[in-house]
């Protein structure tokens, strides 16, 4: 009977139901098995364990899913995903899927909360709301919320303690609580009463609330420590993406009659032309949040569907971190420092672009700064300002470039210089110059690993012989996720893991018995990504001679590199297994950055 009356639901379900697109989610797949055999296809169950279930079944009449359940067989998410595909029925993971303010204000709270649902996206042209549901084939909760919100429901699988989750914060949170009352403040018929104001004052609609859209905006990153934020026009709507620790998180989704005058509020923050769409624009402004106060570099770009903004959230509080709270320590801690010691020299940091080589070049400066010296730095643009340090930012337009500035600087007596980035020859060779001259020299470069440093300036035309006497050290980094300690747990890794560790670290692999590995559960405090804040994995080259012998022979990074881990280097995917180790980081994060 209780099999008859699930098949009558999954047949009410796919006749009375449009066929529903998955969001952020797995497919929706029509499935022939049972709930155990599915759970085998998805890899969270081995085959014995399905038989046993299966037998289980038979004998106490209970369900697979109670006996799956009672055994904690498997996660809650998997079976979730699993009793979708046996239902036909699409699997949203709430975590990944973006919050519609537009969703939020259709289903009162009291609603989600009574029913156990929660508003996923909105389709106000096709009247269809999309619902993550603790239950989705509640057919009393679909008919109810229907009537009473006058559309159309289409239903996904969620988790759910997931769902009571949302229900919780998210319609308390601020960011969309903000933007939904402002957004109910926009009716239609003031949008077509404004065209004539858009068109003459700058694409306001409704200006106030524009601007109160945009704070929330911006304050929602300063909580949530986001560096950078995404506002990107797409075909129905605009979506709003914050990153944070490294990872882009899509929070919010707004109606895409609204792009045009949240993009020309920035823009008028930023100082730049509204009027102007054809080509991308730079700008920026200060925003005083509830927490701090932050600058921001703003940057337009035409696309398809209108402009999009990025957003470069630089804090003016906070400090800059010392060199051990930045992640160096041991050997690659004693050689940088010994190496900044110096009265003369370069030091180049080493790493794509976001792997954090300006804060550690601002670390190293906070070291040396004292009244007794003269640093003098040329950035671009200048992203800290620290007190006693001549910033320069460099200005192409009137000519002020790294190789202009550099030149400038020289007639400076300074003691330590700070060059931006080496991008071309000529800086490349006043660098070195500047350092033969009696000048501490810093500056970065954009290789993969601090070996490839030494083959790129020789590529640049900097000569072997100069370049072996300025050189003192090299620097690679990268940037990693830190595990949230509140919802730190251990689990036996996969032995394949712990082999592929043990071959990189050699010598280094210090554990006995058995391997304890370390990963976030994910809660609310993390957005339930298991990570909170980040840390570098570093590797450090000093110039010994036999390295110096290598540059004259012009070696490729491949024999410089063998030639420094022989001399005791630890190598990026070293230090990052050394903190996996030690429950700092995981394994996957260490893949993510620092895979050749």
């Amino acid at each position: 009977m209780y099999l008859e009356l699930l098949d009558f639901s999954s047949k009410f379900l796919a006749i009375n139901m449009p066929t529903a697109q998955p969001v952020n989610g797995t497919n929706s797949l029509n499935s022939t098995g049972t709930l155990a055999d599915i759970l085998v296809t998805l890899g969270a169950l081995d085959a014995r364990r399905a038989e046993q279930v299966k037998f289980t079944e038979i004998q106490s009449g209970k369900t697979q899913e109670d006996i799956i359940k009672e055994a904690s067989m498997v996660p809650e998410d998997k079976l979730v995903q699993a009793k979708a595909q046996l239902y036909n029925i699409p699997y949203v993971d709430l975590n990944i899927a973006p919050i519609d303010p537009n969703a939020l204000a259709v289903l009162p709270s009291e609603v989600a909360e009574r029913f156990r649902v929660f508003p996923v996206n909105y389709d106000k042209k096709d009247k269809i709301l999309g619902l993550a549901m603790a239950d989705p084939l509640d057919l009393a909760a679909i008919e109810f919320i229907e009537q009473k919100t006058g559309l159309h429901v289409k239903t996904y699988a969620a988790e759910p303690m997931k769902v009571d989750d949302f229900i919780q914060t998210r319609y308390t949170t601020s960011l969309t609580k903000q933007v939904t009352a402002a957004m109910k403040e926009v009716t239609p018929e003031e949008k077509e009463g404004v065209k004539a104001i858009e068109s003459s004052r700058g694409g306001f609609i409704r200006e106030e609330k524009i601007a109160e859209i945009v704070s929330q905006i911006l304050d929602f990153a300063i909580k949530s420590r986001a560096s950078d934020v995404h506002i990107e026009p797409e075909e129905k709507s605009t979506r709003v993406r914050y990153r944070i620790d490294g990872i882009l998180q899509e929070k919010l989704t707004i109606p895409q009659e609204l792009h045009d005058s949240l993009i020309s509020r920035i823009k008028i923050l930023g100082g730049m032309k509204i009027d102007e769409k054809r080509i991308p624009q730079d700008g920026r402004f200060n925003f005083k949040g509830s927490e701090e106060e932050v600058d921001l570099r703003i940057s337009s770009l035409p696309t398809t569907w209108g402009e999009k903004i990025v957003m470069r959230l630089l804090k003016k509080s906070g400090g800059v971190p010392t060199l051990q709270e930045l992640g160096l320590r041991g050997k690659s801690l004693k050689d940088l420092q010994d190496a900044i010691l110096r009265p003369h020299g370069i030091i180049l940091i080493c790493g794509p672009t976001g792997s954090g080589k300006t804060t550690t070049l601002y670390s190293v400066l906070s070291r040396l700064n004292t009244p007794k010296v003269n640093i003098v730095t040329l950035e671009d643009p200048i992203e800290y300002k620290i007190p006693g340090v001549n910033q320069v930012q460099i200005n192409s337009a009137v000519g002020l470039t790294f190789a202009d500035g550099l030149k400038s600087f020289l007639r400076q007596d300074p003691n330590i210089i700070l060059v931006g980035e080496i991008r071309d020859s000529e800086t490349a060779d006043l660098a070195i110059q500047a350092s033969l001259t009696g000048h501490l020299v810093f500056s970065t470069l954009h290789t993969n690993d601090a070996s490839g440093a030494l083959p790129r300036l020789l590529d640049m035309g900097a000569e072997p012989y100069l370049l072996a006497s300025s050189i003192t050290c090299l620097v690679a980094q990268r940037v990693v996720r830190k595990i949230h300690d509140d919802c730190k747990e251990s689990y036996t890794p996969d032995p394949k893991i712990v082999g592929e560790m043990k071959k990189e670290l050699g010598s280094l692999w210090q554990s006995q018995g058995e391997v304890k590995l370390y990963r976030g559960k994910g809660d609310p405090d993390c957005g339930n990504s298991g990570y909170l804040g980040r840390m570098g994995i570093f590797e450090t080259i000093t110039i010994t001679e036999k390295i110096g012998k290598l540059i004259l022979e012009r070696a490729s990074a491949g024999d410089i590199d063998r030639a420094a881990r022989e001399g005791g280097m630890i190598s990026l995917k070293q230090d990052g297994y050394l903190k996996v180790a030690e429950g700092i980081t995981t394994v996957e994060e260490i893949l993510r950055v620092a895979q050749e």
